[in-house]
């Protein structure tokens, strides 16, 4: 109970620092594991760790008796690469373009086949194990990408292109890896493909692909029928995933891992009701179980087998070879056609941390074929592990340093992040997108969103107390913070909560209903309007979702143009405009706003006719 306890608690403490150092979670869960694992047995007088997952009947210690380890890690990668292939869309392969098909197809097939080479040549590793390794490292994967681009402000080119890969190449990459190690068990590791192995494998493969797709489709009628009550819909789905599991391991053997990707993949492309729930509860109980998971293979690890990579230089030089050589051979055939710059290019090769789904994925199947007795099986953890580590410890600690060589940083970040994305918001984002800014916008409320998308926006759900929006790699450019919401609470929340993180710039919340009244003091900077609420806002836009601009000569000017705005029903104003083309948010006392040639009043509503009395002093309240 104890060390189970201790795993637990050393897991979520190294989440917690990885988050805290802003650096891939993978990095401190290995590091503490090869700790209390292999690395503490060297300064125990018996020779032994303090974390031993397998049970030992002579000593009495250790978590998991005989192959209970072996299933748990089994069913853990299971949930994990199910999670995975949720995020696989059809839609956003569609999106992203030839460029970052082309890296996750082109720029794969170099990976496997070259780290394949590599391992046969550079290690000596048969030819089977050799493919295997190769398939295990083609992915990098969101979770060790999006700490790197959390911490970098690289320009958006390099950081779309390096997020899309990570997001799609993971559930490829590992659904490449469990056909590799398909056909070596079912080849009992040899490179002759007898006809039984034949079958056998394509048993595998037809069973994966079709009681996968049986799974999703027979989950998402359930749904869709409502014969699942809400609170049992993410546990009744994690009950689904490891009854597929089970029951397609006990069809074909081994056919499992298959299968669960498969059921990702397909019910992450179907129109599925409250799939956001389900994703959200699988990444958080992912979090869980990755983070007691990779404590407990890096612990199980033996000193004998670090001993086979870092004792001699092979190691080493196959890590170099995939580093320095194969991730910028896969990146430059691969982008050879696109648009991107060679600096650009250069820095994307520089930039491939494997992660979490070549770890797991290697250890489980490392345990599977050393049981079975192939031939090198034993290579196959220690190999991916060294990769792992040392791509990540790379890629962490010199990414900033060479996006600065390489002059992909940005030096200013002038993307607009809206919070709320109801009418207003959407004209205002229509507005700024229209003159080349990078906007987004975010609500929790799903029609809101759809509107937005429906304009040609960048938007997505969210709810900004339960989620964590650093995590979101669309948002690396945000310099500047606009809270529209409804709510004054949840507007002051954004506003504190992240204008650190993205109001570089400036971070701007709407005007509550008691501080537009007279005697309540308002704040002279950090307002997006002095005068008008959200409701106000929302009226006009109702009406008029439209901004303008007028050219303002001078001061004396801007004054009687606010002053006739403040008098007019269906009009706004909303930024200052120099020249340039660089937006300002009105502050307090607009009039002593500096005037310069070029610049404009932006202002949302009915247009204004600018005759001869436009700008004549409103009527007083005694006249009739």
């Amino acid at each position: 109970m104890d060390l189970l306890a201790g795993t637990i608690i050393l897991g979520i403490f190294a989440q917690w620092l990885a988050w805290r150092i802003k650096v891939p979670a993978i990095l401190p869960l290995i590091i503490i594991g090869l700790i209390v694992g292999p690395l503490s047995s060297l300064v125990r007088e018996d020779g032994t760790k303090w974390l031993a997952p397998i049970f030992d009947e002579a000593l009495g210690t250790g978590l998991f008796p005989g192959e209970s380890l072996f299933h748990f890690v089994s069913l853990a990668i299971g949930v994990i690469l199910f999670e995975g292939g949720l995020t696989l869309k059809r839609r956003e392969l569609a999106e992203v373009g030839p460029l970052v098909l082309q890296m996750i197809t082109l720029g794969s097939l170099v990976t496997f086949i070259g780290a394949g080479l590599g391992a046969h040549y550079i290690i000596g590793l048969s030819w089977p194990i050799s493919f295997l390794f190769g398939a295990l490292i083609i992915v990098t994967g969101p979770t060790v990408i999006a700490p790197i681009l959390q911490n970098v402000p690289l320009t958006r080119n390099v950081a779309t292109v390096l997020k899309w890969e990570g997001i799609l190449i993971d559930p490829i990459g590992a659904l490449v890896a469990v056909l590799v190690f398909e056909f070596v068990q079912t080849s009992d590791g040899g490179v002759a493909f007898t006809s039984h192995a034949l079958i056998t494998f394509s048993q595998i493969i037809l069973i994966g692909l079709a009681l996968g797709t049986l799974a999703a489709f027979g989950l998402y009628q359930l749904i869709k029928r409502e014969l699942i009550p809400h609170y049992l819909l993410n546990v009744f789905t994690l009950a689904a995933v490891l009854g597929a599991f089970v029951f397609s391991d006990f069809i074909a053997h081994e056919s499992g891992l298959l299968t669960v990707v498969v059921m990702g993949m397909v019910m992450g492309n179907l129109d599925f009701p409250r799939l956001s729930e389900i994703l959200y509860f699988k990444e958080s109980l992912s979090v869980l179980l990755i983070s007691i998971l990779f404590i407990l293979l890096a612990a199980n690890i033996e000193m004998t087998e670090l001993n086979l990579i870092f004792k001699d230089w092979r190691g080493m030089g196959l890590l170099a070879f995939v580093a320095f050589i194969l991730r910028p051979l896969s990146i430059f055939l691969s982008t050879r056609k696109s648009e991107l710059a060679t600096n650009e290019k250069m820095f994307i090769s520089w930039v491939g941390p494997r992660g979490i789904v070549a770890a797991g994925i290697a250890s489980l199947f490392g345990i599977k074929l050393t049981k079975l007795g192939v031939d090198g099986a034993e290579y196959i953890t220690p190999l991916v592990f060294m990769i792992v580590l040392g791509t990540v410890l790379l890629n962490a600690t010199t990414a900033r340093f060479v996006a600065r060589l390489l002059k992909v940083i940005q030096e200013t970040s002038d993307g607009i992040l809206i919070i709320g994305a109801a009418r207003a918001s959407r004209v205002i984002g229509k507005y700024l997108h229209e003159t080349g800014r990078h906007v987004v916008l975010v609500d929790n409320n799903a029609a809101n969103i759809t509107k937005a998308k429906g304009l040609g926006l960048e938007a997505f759900n969210s709810n900004i107390y339960n989620d964590d929006l650093n995590e979101h790699m669309e948002l690396v450019d945000m310099g500047y913070l606009l809270a529209m919401t409804a709510s004054p609470q949840v507007n002051e929340y954004a506003v504190k909560h992240y204008e650190h993180v993205f109001g570089e710039n400036g971070s701007f919340r709407l005007i509550t209903q008691e501080e537009l009244m007279e005697d309540k003091e308002r704040p002279d900077q950090g307002l997006f309007s002095y005068r008008d609420d959200f409701l106000n806002l929302n009226e006009v836009a109702r009406d008029y979702p439209f901004l303008h601009e007028i050219e303002i000569p001078n001061s004396a000017f801007l004054k009687k143009l606010l002053t006739k705005l403040h008098w007019e029903e269906h009009a706004i104003p909303i930024f200052m405009k120099d020249a340039s083309g660089q937006l300002q948010i009105l502050t307090s006392k607009p009039e002593e706003t500096p005037i310069t040639d070029g610049t404009a009043l932006v202002y949302m509503g009915k247009e204004l006719e600018l005759d001869s009395t436009i700008l004549d002093e409103p009527p007083s309240s005694d006249d009739s």
